[in-house]
């Protein structure tokens, strides 16, 4: 009986510590209301601007970039005010698979098409920052994300510095459940049947955003 006890208490103990490993999201809530309307600025470094992304599954993980299409941030006194991002997806690459392999045009092609992103419909993302709370180490970033056609509000902790009149903005990494945003394919949250077949719904995401010179 004794043996019993303490097999089941060593299950429960593992089965403990699986679940404190998975991953959380941000805490996404409805869109916010813009106080700043910064669309006009124009003042991000596209090419030295960039968005990653981390996708897992039972069998292992991809990881790939996006790029910005247009970006506008908002400094005033070294302070971040506000800022839009808009992301073009048909930018959206692979990073894992040589690009010379068949299976880097397979999984882009099956990103872009209608099970995920739907780039025909859907051919941006867009991020709009709503509040910034500077915590000292830290700066707490609150924006509403657009992905297809679902807007939520989320906040993100990153690191704003500025030398030589060049403002970076970077994210930590944090995770985004796509589910939330309509991204069904694989997705427990959507089909019973998969078994080991799914896709986890959290997409792990970083970016870094560069002003001009």
């Amino acid at each position: 009986m004794k043996k019993l006890v303490l097999a089941l208490v060593l299950v429960a103990s593992v089965l403990t510590a699986c679940k404190g490993e998975e991953k959380e999201a941000v805490a996404t809530k409805e869109a916010e209301k813009v106080a700043v309307n910064v669309a006009e600025l124009n003042n991000v470094d596209l090419a030295a601007s960039l968005i990653t992304w981390k996708g897992t599954k039972p069998t292992g993980s991809h990881n790939g970039n996006v790029m910005l299409k247009e970006g506008d941030l908002l400094i005033e006194e070294g302070t971040l005010k506000g800022g839009e991002f808009v992301i073009d997806m048909n930018s959206i690459k692979v990073l894992d698979i040589p690009a010379d392999n068949e299976g880097n045009g397979k999984l882009r092609g099956h990103l872009i098409s209608g099970d995920f992103f739907d780039i025909a419909t859907y051919p941006i993302s867009k991020f709009v920052i709503t509040n910034v709370e500077d915590k000292g180490d830290k700066v707490y970033v609150t924006g509403n994300l657009q992905i297809k056609d679902v807007i939520k509000s989320i906040t993100i902790p990153s690191t704003v510095s500025t030398k030589n009149g060049v403002t970076t903005f970077k994210s930590e990494t944090f995770n985004v459940n796509r589910a939330e945003f309509n991204v069904k394919y694989g997705s427990k949250s959507f089909f019973d049947n998969l078994k080991d077949k799914f896709i986890d719904d959290m997409m792990e995401m970083s970016f870094t955003v560069v002003t001009k010179a």
